[in-house]
């Protein structure tokens, strides 16, 4: 089985920090948002990827390469963006007769895939959510998917298709992005996965829900400090430091170093990141980042920024530097 991970949307959403990192880099509860992704693949046995790349691309290839040596990865540049479809397409030279997991870059999820994975159906991962608008929609019929909608203006249901999906039939995959592509079959502008998998519904391939519960959203600041929360409720990692109160769930690299502060609750403090007479909560504080006297709460520091002086409500990218007088 392969693994098929888009991470090539610049993540607009999360400047400034993506000026200088790729969103799937982001630190959350401990490590980038993609190796989330890639452990639980791993997991699963999965041990071919294809990481369709675009905004930093190199700096997610030098990542993964280095902390996944034994996974075997594809690369595909995604130079122009035009839609999730689009995206899958592109990779259509690296799938082969096996089956496919797809799995968008830009979310985490807590769920157990050994059953989908050995079902004899394809099968896409769904929430129950109070607005579907603004999500792709499936609607059901018998126990299957007899209906997929991209942000349907009229929703009549609120399953909506969180960015999972497990694919038997990769031939039929194929031949519906080919459709996809070349009859120009566009919704909102873009070459959309759903589309092709109504295609494939068309055409008799049956498709199931599985329901994940665990969906945890990395798009936004304030949605990447509450999968922050919600991670570190899981698993929490820290270690005594003297001089240190330390309020769990936390993570604390083990080459940071902490002197004269408090650290969380549901605080992520990165690899060789300084904290001094500080308090800090709820906050990711990034590789190398230093903070200095100051009191932070619901805030993001971004790789090697320094921050010193006064009491705060920040978001501040990678390699900044602001003093507070």
């Amino acid at each position: 089985m392969r693994a098929i991970i888009p991470v090539a949307g610049v993540g607009s959403r999360l400047r400034p920090h993506t000026y200088m990192l790729p969103k799937v880099l982001l630190n959350v509860a401990g490590k980038p948002i993609l190796a989330h992704i890639l452990d639980k693949i791993m997991g699963e046995g999965i041990s071919k990827a294809t990481i369709i790349v675009g905004h930093m691309g190199d700096m997610v290839r030098t990542y993964v390469s280095t902390a996944y040596p034994d996974l075997h990865v594809d690369y595909i540049d995604q130079e122009e963006r035009q839609g999730l479809g689009h995206a899958i397409y592109l990779s259509r030279h690296t799938i082969t007769d096996e089956p496919v997991l797809i799995i968008l870059g830009d979310t985490i999820f807590d769920v157990d895939l050994s059953p989908v994975l050995k079902g004899p159906h394809s099968a896409l991962g769904v929430k129950t959510v109070d607005n579907p608008r603004r999500f792709g929609v499936a609607e059901t019929m018998n126990g299957f998917i007899s209906k997929l909608v991209e942000k349907p203006e009229n929703p009549t249901s609120h399953l909506a298709v969180v960015g999972l999906y497990y694919i038997r039939n990769s031939n039929l995959l194929i031949g519906s992005l080919n459709e996809l592509v070349n009859k120009d079959i566009k919704t909102k502008g873009e070459f959309q996965l759903t589309d092709a998998l109504q295609i494939m519904i068309e055409q008799g391939e049956k498709m199931k829900t599985f329901m994940v519960d665990g969906w945890f959203d990395c798009g936004k600041p304030e949605t990447l400090l509450s999968t922050n929360r919600a991670l570190l409720d899981k698993k929490s990692t820290s270690r005594k430091i003297p001089g240190v109160v330390i309020n769990e769930p936390v993570y604390i690299a083990p080459s940071a170093q902490l002197s004269n502060c408090v650290i969380g609750p549901y605080t992520t403090v990165g690899d060789n990141a300084v904290i001094g007479e500080s308090i800090v909560r709820n906050s990711i504080i990034s590789e190398g980042a230093q903070v200095h006297k100051a009191l932070l709460d619901n805030s993001i520091v971004g790789n090697g920024s320094v921050l010193k002086g006064g009491y705060k409500r920040i978001n501040v990218g990678g390699s900044s530097e602001i003093d507070f007088y």
